[in-house]
């Protein structure tokens, strides 16, 4: 290390310093981040070209797509839910849609993202972010995918202590042998 003589003037040197930008997490840009991570799951995963592969397999309905996306959605939505709830013990995806019967009638629908959020106790702010989070995925997959009729894409039953001692409806899941659902997520 060189050393400076204290009676040496050093040059001036012009600094600015920015900021960069923060902001506090809103429902906008939690759902635009959980689409972008949903988007990068699936094209790992399936080793696709790039996001507009991606968004095109998305738009023809590939069922392999959408899985794969809506796991990568679900991951970074049970986090940001983590995040903005201290509330939120665990965060849980569950696979069931319609059945092949409903399948067949060739009604081309876009199957919801299934979650169940385990918290200490239910309360309204959660019920809340959960809806102001479903509007917003709703807005930006729709603006992605081309599909604006959609009204809801994110499906958030929260249970609580009581209901998972208890086994009590969506509680019950959370141990159950025959179709036990996968953690996402958890503090």
């Amino acid at each position: 290390m060189a050393k400076v003589p204290s009676n040496e003037i050093m040059p001036e040197v012009d600094v600015s310093l920015t900021m960069p930008e923060w902001r506090l997490p809103d429902a906008a840009s939690v759902a635009e981040d959980a689409l972008a991570a949903g988007l990068k799951f699936c094209i790992q995963k399936m080793g696709l070209a790039g996001q507009q592969t991606a968004i095109g397999r998305l738009q023809q309905g590939d069922s392999t797509a959408r899985g794969y996306c809506y796991y990568g959605i679900a991951r970074h939505l049970a986090e940001s839910l983590g995040a903005l709830d201290e509330n939120v013990k665990a965060v849980y995806v569950v696979d069931y849609d319609a059945t092949a019967d409903d399948m067949s009638l060739g009604e081309k629908q876009t199957s919801l993202l299934h979650l169940i959020a385990w918290a200490e106790r239910k309360t309204s702010a959660l019920d809340s972010l959960v809806e102001a989070l479903d509007r917003a995925l709703v807005q930006h997959y729709a603006d992605l995918i081309g599909q604006h009729q959609l009204a809801h894409l994110l499906d958030v039953q929260v249970v609580d202590d009581a209901d998972v001692k208890n086994r009590v409806g969506y509680g019950a899941m959370l141990s159950s042998l025959y179709q036990r659902p996968i953690q996402v997520w958890k503090r």
